[in-house]
């Protein structure tokens, strides 16, 4: 009876994982898809989609399917800070969109490896927290490797890597704030929960942005879908999508260790990659390839020495 709940439960974990993987990858091919093949350029909007995506099924999903148990609000100053990290969260979805219009896939990924480099700043600029001198000395090739598939990149767009830069910075921006500003044990919220509040939140401060800087998205998404017949339908998937993929990251990090998530995260980056390669066939060249690869082991190696000298 043990050796079956044990083959039903890997079953269970291998399908949470291929469906957080064909998410999250589903994800970003089709916000590539939409934005750059499609030619509809309102990352915004787009982004803005995604939140009232997560929004509806956020509140669907812990109210009446009581995925998880719902947490509730219990203070003016809570829901605050909930809010300034919407706005962080809102800037580097909306940045990471932005860079995808003009920056391909695999590149975009190299970049967003970055992550444990911004992290390891903002922690020590904001809780003072130090890592071991190993630790950080393993963050050196992962910037090196950047810079190397940054000048082997034929595609390289100097606005697209600055924005996917700031999406990435923000990122790991985000988590340390919500580290510092989610700290008391009363106040913390479960990863779907805080979405469930940051979700409208987001919503409420796109709209404005997207009606002053994408003022003719009604107009020309109408155009394309005349042209395309399956856009409308594109974008609700896309959407649905995103909030797929942070429901099955909340339930992959529940179900798996730490390191597990650690290694499958790194490998994602690395599949999504190739698939885009494959689809979107964007050229690359070895130095590219080289970096992107010296910047996959600097983070593998970063999350070792981090977990070692904890």
């Amino acid at each position: 009876m043990s050796t079956t709940q044990s083959e039903k439960q890997a079953l269970f974990i291998t399908s949470l994982i291929i469906f957080w993987y064909s998410s999250n990858i589903g994800v970003l091919l089709l916000n590539k898809l939409l934005l750059s093949n499609y030619g509809f350029s309102f990352p915004i909007f787009l982004t803005m989609c995604h939140m009232s995506a997560c929004a509806v099924l956020s509140y669907v999903s812990i109210v009446f399917l009581k995925i998880v148990p719902y947490q509730r609000i219990k203070s003016r100053s809570q829901l605050l800070r909930i809010s300034t990290l919407s706005i962080v969260f809102c800037g580097s979805v909306v940045g990471g969109n932005i860079s995808l219009r003009y920056l391909p896939v695999s590149f975009n990924q190299a970049v967003g490896a970055t992550t444990p480099c911004f992290t390891a700043l903002f922690a020590y600029l904001m809780t003072m927290k130090r890592e071991a001198w190993l630790t950080y000395g393993c963050l050196v090739p992962v910037v090196a490797g950047v810079v190397i598939a940054s000048g082997g990149e034929p595609n390289f767009h100097l606005y697209g890597f600055i924005m996917c830069i700031g999406a990435t910075a923000a990122r790991a921006f985000k988590s340390v704030l919500q580290g510092v500003l989610l700290s008391s044990e009363g106040e913390r919220l479960n990863s779907m929960n805080l979405l469930l509040y940051m979700s409208p939140i987001a919503v409420l401060v796109l709209l404005p942005v997207t009606l002053v800087m994408e003022p003719n998205v009604i107009d020309v998404t109408a155009t394309l879908a005349t042209e395309h017949r399956y856009l409308g339908l594109l974008i609700l998937v896309n959407s649905t999508m995103a909030y797929g993929a942070n429901l099955l990251n909340f339930l992959v990090t529940r179900h798996t260790s730490a390191l597990t998530l650690q290694v499958l995260g790194n490998a994602k980056g690395a599949v999504a990659v190739v698939i885009s390669i494959l689809i979107f066939r964007n050229p690359v060249t070895f130095i590219g390839i080289a970096g992107y690869t010296i910047t996959v082991m600097g983070v593998v190696a970063y999350g070792e020495a981090k977990r070692r000298y904890k």
